[in-house]
């Protein structure tokens, strides 16, 4: 076992700080690396790294890797002024521009006994730090983050926040919404031990758009546990378009496919609602072509979806504005018809035309 784990058993280093409000002494405390993927991020790096340099964990014990995908911005401009005022701040090339290749990046590159994960399109709390380091040295977890609260600017990023952080919109993933402290499947960004990165590998730089829930799915299927804590707080900016929105999905839709053909099964089932959804509509509006008898079937999903979608939509109509009401079935339809429409794609590619390519290659 770690020192620092022996030592965060102890109330008084819980806290990181004794009782007299005085900073705990750092030979008690673990090593922190934080790695923050990025390319094109001039509009939010800074505030992500603002809230970095905001922690109120030892600097000492702090690295911060950014690794940039060859951005064509001044994301790089801005990396750089936080690193002259922060020599713990550093930058780091990314060639392949992947964001999974930027993980694999700063995890070898990291020094810390913890790697914690962070997004540049979010900002985490200044205690975050200190709070994902509490939660791995007082439970037997691998993996430990908080609940995902997408904030919004605009009307329509904020309708977006609001449909990412409602079950309907985004299903059982329980760090979605979830304010309960409970083991679950995955959690949103992540703190992990760095031996698990040893134990189980890197993450998987084909896993585009799946990376967290395919490495969470290693550490579960090895025996690990991954934490959902309410006390690992940060907020997360989603896209600011329904266009953007659209691609997202897409692209979250098609990830998954790639993931549950290494694994041979969906890493949780619920994945499977979207795709089902949009391939009954595409079935429905198929036979109505052929027999008007197929009427029943497709407006049967389609007014049964609306109603589920009005529905959901009332409820956040009622808690956060009127305004809400009419645009959010229309945001809660982006998600679901993108995903499934990208997992139905990614299908298609991966197992029929994959093979067809590899023939001809």
């Amino acid at each position: 076992m770690a020192r620092w784990e022996n030592g965060l058993q102890d109330s008084k280093i819980l806290t990181l700080h004794n009782s007299d409000g005085q900073e705990m002494e750092g030979d008690k405390l673990p090593r922190v690396s934080i790695i923050i993927p990025m390319r094109n991020e001039e509009a939010y790096i800074g505030t992500c790294l603002q809230s970095v340099v905001e922690q109120d964990y030892p600097v000492t014990l702090l690295e911060v890797l950014i690794v940039d995908g060859m951005s064509e911005d001044s994301s790089r401009n801005i990396v750089q002024s936080f690193s002259n005022n922060c020599p713990y701040i550093r930058l780091l090339e990314n060639a392949e521009k992947a964001t999974t290749c930027a993980l694999n990046i700063g995890i070898r590159e990291a020094t810390g006994d913890i790697i914690i994960r962070v997004d540049a399109h979010c900002l985490i709390e200044p205690d975050y730090v200190r709070s994902c380091v509490r939660e791995l040295g007082n439970t037997d977890a691998d993996n430990v983050g908080g609940p995902m609260r997408p904030i919004g600017k605009s009307f329509v990023q904020k309708a977006i926040a609001l449909a990412m952080s409602h079950p309907f919109g985004v299903g059982g993933g329980r760090f979605h919404y979830s304010e309960k402290e409970m083991f679950v499947d995955t959690v949103y960004l992540g703190a992990y031990r760095r031996e698990v990165f040893e134990r189980i590998g890197l993450y998987d730089e084909e896993a585009h758009y799946s990376e967290d829930d395919e490495l969470n799915y290693r550490i579960t299927r090895s025996g690990g546990r991954i934490l959902l804590s309410p006390r690992i707080r940060s907020h997360y900016y989603p896209r600011t378009s329904l266009a953007g929105l659209w691609r997202q999905f897409f692209s979250y839709g098609m990830g998954k496919t790639r993931t549950m053909r290494k694994h041979g099964r969906p890493i949780t089932w619920r994945q499977l609602i979207p795709p089902f959804f949009v391939l009954s509509l595409i079935a429905g509006f198929v036979g109505f072509l052929a027999d008007t008898r197929f009427a029943l079937l497709l407006f049967g999903v389609l007014g049964s979806y609306f109603m589920l979608a009005v529905i959901a939509a009332a409820k956040i109509g009622m808690r956060e504005g009127r305004r809400f009401f009419l645009i959010m079935p229309v945001v809660f339809a982006v998600i679901h018809a993108s995903y499934g429409m990208g997992f139905l794609t990614g299908i298609a590619i991966s197992y029929w035309a994959d093979p067809i390519l590899k023939g001809k290659a």
